[in-house]
């Protein structure tokens, strides 16, 4: 895997904290301890996107929250969104069909990003929220995004060993290598128990030109999970990859821009 540009990484690093920060923004400290990071070297960056307005500071309670430039890059982003409807629509229909959870997710390094979400109108359901993100070893989805790479790249991926998220995650490189091979064989990915207890995965990749762009995921809780929830979850998840793949291509979408 290529090397990440330290300062660049770490700006970004800020951001992504930032975005995702449900207790009201964060002090200069908090960021530190956060990003294991000094704060000798935080303050010039957040010096800088204070300025260019990514970040905003409230004086009152010195917390930095995201700013009014980070929001135009969103909107900006979120304008040129030609398939977002489509995909959307096809994962209602996901659920509408299943009365499960849907969720999209790309791959960021070794964690699955989750970008978008259905939920199921069950009173019980899987709880998520978009922009999460888990280890990729962990989840069915994650599974699916790391099917599309070679053994080594996974390896070098996961070089200082696997995160374990329950007691059945998979975190032994052999067991994790021989499901993606069994991935690659079915296009499709699963998990029981490996991201949250009671809970019962599976996922297929999205592909376009011979790359996976992103996966597409069904939870269900574990007291649901007859063999014919399963079969309807995997003829949903089937359809909505032809579905999705078919507008891919045809929009000539990148994967970057979903």
């Amino acid at each position: 895997m290529p090397q990440e540009h330290r300062s660049t990484a770490r700006v970004l690093d800020i951001l992504e904290y930032l975005a995702l920060s449900k207790d009201g923004g964060s002090t200069l400290t908090e960021l530190s301890v956060a990003l294991d990071a000094p704060k000798s070297s935080l303050f010039p960056i957040l010096h800088t996107l204070l300025s260019r307005k990514y970040i905003r500071l409230d004086r009152r309670s010195n917390r930095y929250f995201i700013g009014i430039s980070a929001y135009a890059l969103g909107s900006s982003f979120a304008a040129n969104q030609g398939a977002v409807d489509f995909i959307l629509q096809v994962m209602e229909a996901v659920v509408e069909s299943c009365d499960e959870t849907c969720q999209m997710g790309v791959l960021d390094r070794d964690k699955v990003l989750y970008i978008r979400k259905v939920d199921s109108p069950q009173p019980i359901r899987m709880i998520s929220h978009v922009g999460n993100r888990l280890p990729a070893n962990g989840t069915a989805i994650g599974k699916a995004l790391l099917s599309d790479l070679k053994d080594e790249e996974v390896r070098e991926l996961y070089a200082d060993g696997f995160p374990r998220l329950t007691a059945h995650t998979v975190v032994d490189f052999d067991t994790l290598l021989g499901q993606l091979a069994q991935i690659r064989k079915t296009g499709v990915a699963w998990e029981r128990e490996e991201s949250a207890e009671q809970l019962y995965c599976w996922a297929v990749p999205l592909r376009r030109d011979g790359q996976t762009f992103a996966a597409l995921s069904v939870a269900v809780p574990m007291f649901r999970c007859s063999e014919e929830k399963k079969a309807l979850v995997l003829d949903c998840l089937t359809q909505a990859k032809r579905e999705i793949e078919l507008i891919a291509e045809a929009r000539g979408f990148l994967p970057e821009s979903i």
